[in-house]
């Protein structure tokens, strides 16, 4: 289990890669199914004659799926808890046997004026495919505490905001 982070532990221009994920062509039918129910996701032969031209995942599935790779790479004390969600992009479409991992970028971090025992972190993240191919990127913002007993305001100049 990772070290939890908090908010004296982040600085901008830092990265965080995950772990890799195998996306199957089943999961991609299920998810569909329950939440999803369009023929590129649930059918291989009826996606062939759709925009997609084959079977691909859901943009709400992989963005499932890069919510629990980032919640593995990225402890944060506390949970990813957001406020603030910008730039949310789908690039690429998922394919069945397509490999994800996601690299996430500090932007900038603040400690919050009106709660000081804690801060926001801005963050750029990416979701890619075994070719490397972005497929998936978003800018989040994300409430981060400070380290408990730390009341530590940090400097502009450590962690500047955008």
């Amino acid at each position: 289990m990772l070290e939890k982070l908090y908010l004296s532990d982040l600085e901008p221009g830092q990265l965080y890669k995950s772990r890799e994920y195998l996306v199957t062509a089943e999961e991609i039918k299920t998810f569909a199914q329950q939440f999803d129910p369009q023929p590129f996701h649930l059918d291989e032969e009826a996606a062939k004659s759709t925009f997609f031209q084959g079977l691909s995942a859901s943009g709400w599935h992989t963005g499932a799926i890069t919510m629990r790779l980032l919640v593995d790479s990225l402890p944060i004390a506390g949970g990813l808890i957001g406020a603030g969600l910008e730039d949310f992009r789908w690039l690429k479409p998922v394919r069945p046997n397509d490999t994800l991992w996601v690299e996430s970028e500090i932007l900038s971090c603040r400690v919050s004026q009106s709660k000081p025992h804690q801060g926001l972190v801005k963050l750029r993240h990416k979701t890619l495919n075994q070719l490397g191919e972005p497929i998936q990127s978003f800018i989040s913002t994300i409430v981060v505490p400070q380290k408990p007993g730390v009341q530590k305001a940090l400097s502009p100049e450590s962690c500047p905001t955008p």
